[in-house]
This record gives structure tokens, sequence and C-alpha cells, in this order.
């Protein structure tokens, strides 16, 4: 790997030319001052080709022709979650850094395997969580960290989407155990859930159900409901479901003794906040006016919510205490901090102009749930399912 602060680019490859990955050519394109797209890896060659007659790079029918053929630094892996360990470490072994789309992969095994290529190989590996570089979510991480909530009570994670059938038929392997990963938690809530962990901690305890209720054909849940307690006691409450039509949206509350905050698609919409060295305001009910004070957080270009961090500045390493996150610590990459960046605010433009979030797959860190045997998942029936 060369030095990361020469002025030399990164040469990228990527791996899978479908929707997500055709999304990330987009974003490392409009990184050309620091990133060349040299490789795209599909197995269909045509729909590698293109995303290079586009994005510039070679098509390839496998990483490992890629490899040989090309000088490469990064590897973007974008296929399909149930193949990426194979993929992932294959390019470790060659002694590649890795960016993986979330999932890292659909079990921990998988996910192990990972982590141990990646101590072997002494590269990095980062899974793609890019609403953490949201202005929001900066803002909201900067508060409980200088403790302006308070002591952190509780939490609310909702994720009211709607897929249609026609999405689930799109392709044999959504909605499926083994290349899926999972269904409405797994894939489109996980970015909530990301940040409920994010800035609640570590969970301890989860009890859930999951449910069948609106689609045929899959296998995974498309309503999941469940309660979450965390290590430091803080309690939240945890919903993701494709079977809301025609769609609203993704919300998430956190609520301490000083403070609370809300972000909605993105976007800080309340926040209230105590300063550690001021007194809290007592009211019998609370306060009820002027309690919002979203407008000093308030960005020239008017986003909701303060400027994110500078991306010149080194990715640290983001994730809860699970093995999804490799390598932690920081990346030598200055770029990824602007692929995550980029991202997300590639993310809120298509929200925007198509009026409904996108949707992209994660790791669930919860694990289990505690009222199963170790390693025992039930899956779900149609109607209601204890998880």
């Amino acid at each position: 790997m060369r030095n990361a602060l020469s002025s030399d680019k990164f040469r990228f490859a990527l791996v899978g030319a479908g929707i997500i990955g055709t999304h990330h050519s987009k974003v490392i394109s409009e990184l050309d001052d620091q990133i060349d797209l040299v490789a795209v890896v599909n197995r269909t060659l045509d729909k590698a080709e293109k995303i290079t007659a586009v994005r510039g790079g070679t098509a390839f029918t496998s990483l490992t022709e890629a490899m040989a053929a090309a000088d490469i630094d990064v590897v973007v892996i974008c296929t399909p979650a149930g193949g990426r360990a194979e993929v992932a470490i294959e390019a470790l072994e060659a002694g590649k850094h890795l960016i993986i789309e979330k999932p890292a992969e659909v079990s921990l095994t998988k996910i192990d395997d990972i982590i141990a290529a990646q101590q072997k190989a002494g590269t990095q590996v980062t899974v793609i969580s890019q609403h953490r570089f949201d202005p929001a979510t900066e803002v909201a991480l900067a508060a409980i960290k200088d403790g302006e909530l308070g002591r952190l009570t509780s939490g609310i994670a909702s994720i009211d989407w709607w897929r249609g059938q026609s999405y689930y038929d799109s392709a044999g392997w959504r909605a499926t155990w083994k290349v899926d990963g999972g269904g409405a938690l797994m894939n489109q809530g996980v970015h909530t859930v990301d940040l409920l962990v994010a800035m609640l901690g570590t969970p301890v305890e989860v009890f859930a159900y999951a449910a069948i209720l609106a689609h045929e054909r899959i296998e995974t849940e498309d309503v999941a409901v469940g309660v979450v307690r965390f290590e430091s006691g803080a309690l939240s409450v945890l919903h993701a479901t494709t079977a809301a039509f025609p769609g609203l949206s993704a919300r998430l509350q956190v609520h301490g003794d000083r403070g609370s905050i809300l972000i909605e698609n993105d976007e800080l919409s309340f926040i209230h906040l105590t300063r550690k060295d001021a007194a809290r305001d007592e009211k019998f009910f609370g306060l009820k006016d002027d309690a919002n004070q979203v407008s000093e957080y308030a960005l020239q270009g008017g986003s909701s919510a303060a400027a994110g961090g500078d991306p010149s500045l080194p990715l640290l390493f983001a994730g809860w205490p699970s093995p999804a996150v490799v390598g932690r610590g920081q990346c030598p990459m200055r770029c990824c901090r602007t692929v995550g960046q980029r991202l997300a605010a590639e993310s809120k433009r298509r929200q925007r102009s198509a009026r409904r979030c996108a949707s992209w797959p994660l790791q669930s860190p919860i694990g289990a749930p505690t009222c199963c045997k170790p390693n025992h998942r039930h899956p779900p029936q149609r109607g209601s399912t204890h998880s």
C-alpha cells in the first residue's frame, strides 16, 4: 500500500456491478482527485462493462483476473451479502485493503473468517456505515460525548418503509437467509439500528417478534419489533418494516435526563441540550414552548445540522462492539471518510428526488434473542412470531 500521505491516487477495484455497485462507482468517480477506478468485476461481464463505459477502468469476470492484470490498492465489495467472505479473503490474502458493503456477511462465522484473514494480512477492512457521517449524527454523538443529554435513558428506532412484491421478485436472492441474510431489520433497518447502538452503547438483552405479513415468496421478515436493554441501563424500542404502505420515514429518537434528539430521514429535526455547566430547567410537565434548539445548528447551506468532519481526517472505524467491523483504529486511507460522506449525501439526494429512502443492508448487532438457545434462530412465520 502506498503512503497514505502521498499525493498519489488510490487504485480501486469494484466487485459487484448491481444497484449498490453502480452507486459506489458514481461516488468513486466523484472523488477522482483521490481515487482511480481501475477495475470493475462482475460474473456477467456486460454489467461490468456498463459501469466502465461511464466511469472508466477495465471490466473483468473475477477478482483473481483483475488482480493479475491491474495494480490495485483497495477492493470494494458490493456483491450479494452471502458471498462476500470468499471475495474478501481472496483480496486480503493478496494484501489489499477492503471496503465492504453491509452486511459484511450473513453469519458471524463468516465474519470471523474475514477478521482472521485481516489480522494475518495486516491490512485494513471497513464496513460501510455512511450515516455515521451525516451532520445530524455527528451533532448527536458530540452532544452525548459532552454529556449534554445527561444520563441516557431511552431510544426509539423506527423504519416505516414499503417494498412492493416486485422488489422482492426482481432478484431470486432477495429476502433469503442464505444470500440476503435477513429482511426488514437486517437489510432496510440496519442503518438506524447502527445509529441507535452508536448512541446508546452496547446492547445486552433483546426481546423481539418477527413476521411475514404483506409479501409472498420471501423467507425473511417484512416486520420486526423488539425491546433492547443496553449496558448502561437505557432501554429502547426497535421497529423495522417494509410493509408500511406507501412508505414513511426512518426515525431515531435518543433521550436523556438533560436533553433529547430526534433525527428523521437523516435530518436533525429536534434537539434540546443542557450544557454540563448549566442547571437543567425544572418544569412539572417539562418544556413545551421554545424547547427545540435546532435553529442553533443550522448550516448556511440550509442543512438542519452542524457541519460534518473534515473529509481529510482519518476515518475512525465505525461500529458497535461486534465482529462486523474489522481492524479497529485509524484507517490509513484519507479518502475513506470522504467516501462515507459522499454515500450519505447521495442517499439523501435520492430520497429527495424519489421521495423515498434507499435501502442498504448490514449485519444486525443484537444477536440471538434471549429466549433462544445459543445459535438457534426461529424462522419468521406468516403471522406474529417470537424471534
